[in-house]
């Protein structure tokens, strides 16, 4: 059995994340969990909040509660949001957890024996009015690169340059708006990433199945003359640094946020008896491990992180693809949790039902350019591809079969050569939809998704058992037997995607296993099925959004 690690970016634990970082890593990698899982694959899918750093010291200081307390609070808010969204983690867990306090200290330990850690004095940021030195994302200012003027001393969100404090035009404590800051001494940790460039560049060269981008971004830091990175800081929310003369500095953000990965499969290991988190991890040379991540996540993915499994000289299991997206922007502008602008993933849920979400999404994710989202674009598209295509696809046989058949899968008679054709055409769709899942073309999985239940509709629409039923009762019974299991194959198919959709449309049909089974051998015998079985009523499968509600939505959302 084929074991597949995947794990998708981990969301910071400061509030709820928008529908942009929602299909820029974590919706992606739910639905390549559920595809795998279709096939037959053992999957494990691990996620976490991201819960250290200057995100939630400020989210904690602007909820007026101690950051202990913001940060369980904020996870089980997320972890409710991804659950009603279906993302199917096997387990979801949290960076400040003990197992990831341990293990990052380890790693910490592993790259200082092996010559790879480096103390260091550092310019740092102090603010005299708030009296302590300024981690980078507490201080802001415009970004000398294109001129923003909120960026934020690690990273100018408006054209993604990582950045240091002191590179800040006009900075600015973020805490009390202090502008008379200064630069001071402070002793820091590095990582000497510098001696590691051949063993990452051979790393990077020896994978295969990245997106292009991701690729050059990851080698374009290569190329320059890559820093050594600082990996301490001046903050009491974090992972203590194990070493004398660190007293109250902790680990940076970002190298212990990727080893949170390793960390929470420990948890998931220790949850239930006979898991084993090292055979999914250490020496796992039989497991092949996604990541999927946003862009501004691909330096540390493809450098940073690599560098701390590499470095520490332990047989540690890598990326063997990492699946990048750029952004979705929102009605011409940028979504951003920090300035609440988009559309916020429990918004989403207050309004419609998470599947229309996860259909646009994964339909219009940002692979290989930004995407813009709108009100107007995404009420077109589910009306037209969930209401009038796959909606109409099952409940228009399905209501024919309590008409005519009396709620049952009809018997009698046998499929003919429309059949056949039709089973042919089918397996090409079908295997052309399992090589896009396989390559991790998600658009091109909708496309290939939509383009089957179009099949299935051509089909029915013209076999007409409504119209047969009048002079060959049989041959109407076969065209509502084989329509009936085409919406079942629709609806299989379809899981990875909208999986509250497609879990109750094969239930209304009596077919309720947890995971629906990806299809395999000749397609004839599999819609030639089922005879007697009763078929539940469906009602409107996804009603669609009038003008009214569309007006609604645009008034909520509407940029």
């Amino acid at each position: 059995m084929t074991r597949i690690l995947i794990t998708s970016a981990l969301p910071y634990v400061n509030g709820v994340k928008h529908l942009g970082n929602l299909v820029g890593s974590l919706l992606p990698a739910d639905v390549h969990a559920r595809f795998r899982r279709q096939t037959g694959c053992d999957v494990l899918f691990i996620c976490a909040t991201d819960e250290h750093g200057t995100p939630a010291e400020l989210g904690a200081i602007e909820a007026g509660q101690d950051v202990r307390a913001f940060c369980a609070a904020q996870h089980a808010v997320q972890a409710d949001i991804y659950r009603r969204f279906g993302l199917s983690f096997d387990h979801f867990g949290r960076t400040s957890s003990s197992h990831n306090h341990a293990l990052t200290q380890h790693f910490y330990r592993r790259l200082d024996d092996a010559g790879l850690i480096e103390a260091r004095t550092s310019r740092q940021v102090f603010s005299p009015a708030d009296r302590r030195f300024l981690p980078d994302r507490y201080v802001l200012g415009t970004c000398p690169h294109c001129g923003d003027a909120g960026a934020r001393g690690d990273q100018c969100d408006h054209c993604g340059t990582l950045l240091d404090p002191p590179d800040l035009i006009d900075p600015r404590s973020a805490l009390s708006g202090d502008r008379a800051l200064e630069i001071r001494d402070s002793r820091h940790l590095c990582l000497r990433q510098s001696q590691l460039v051949d063993s990452i560049g051979a790393w990077i060269d020896s994978r295969t199945g990245w997106p292009p981008f991701v690729v050059s971004t990851a080698k374009g830091w290569l190329n320059a003359e890559l820093r050594d990175r600082c990996i301490t800081r001046d903050l009491a929310w974090g992972i203590a640094v194990p070493r004398d003369g660190f007293d109250g500095k902790v680990f940076y953000v970002w190298f212990d946020a990727p080893i949170g990965y390793i960390a929470a499969t420990q948890e998931w290991a220790d949850a239930a008896p006979g898991r084993d988190w090292r055979q999914w991890w250490w020496q796992a040379d039989d497991v092949s491990y996604i990541q999927f991540l946003g862009k501004d996540n691909i330096p540390f993915h493809t450098v940073s992180f690599p560098a701390t499994l590499i470095g520490s000289g332990e047989p540690w299991k890598t990326a063997d693809v990492i699946k990048g997206f750029h952004w979705l922007n929102y009605e011409g502008g940028k979504f951003s949790t920090s300035r609440k602008r988009g559309i916020f993933t429990d918004a989403a849920l207050e309004e419609l039902p998470a599947d229309l979400w996860r259909w646009w999404l994964i339909a219009n994710a940002p692979e290989s350019a930004d995407t813009d989202f709108s009100v107007t674009r995404f009420v077109a598209d589910v009306n037209k591809d969930l209401a009038d295509i796959f909606g109409n696809l099952a409940n228009r046989i399905i209501s024919f079969a309590h008409r005519a058949f009396d709620g049952h899968i009809p018997d009698g008679g046998a499929p003919g050569d429309a059949e056949r054709q039709l089973a042919l055409e089918l397996e090409q769709r079908i295997a052309a939809l399992h090589r896009h899942h396989t390559a991790l073309e998600f658009r091109a999985a909708a496309a290939a998704t939509r383009t089957i239940w179009d099949t299935a509709n051509a089909y029915l629409q013209h076999a007409a058992p409504w119209t047969a039923i009048k002079s060959d009762p049989v041959r109407a019974a076969v065209i509502t037997r084989v329509g009936l299991n085409l919406v079942a194959l629709s609806a299989t198919l379809a899981w990875s995607i909208v999986p509250h959709l497609a879990a109750h449309v094969l239930g209304a049909l009596g077919r309720n296993d947890a995971v629906p089974c990806w299809p395999t051998g000749p397609l004839v015998p599999l819609l030639d099925r089922g005879a007697g079985t009763p078929v539940s009523r469906l009602g409107p499968l996804v009603e669609k959004i009038t003008p009214e509600r569309a007006g609604q939505l645009t008034a909520r959302f509407g940029a």
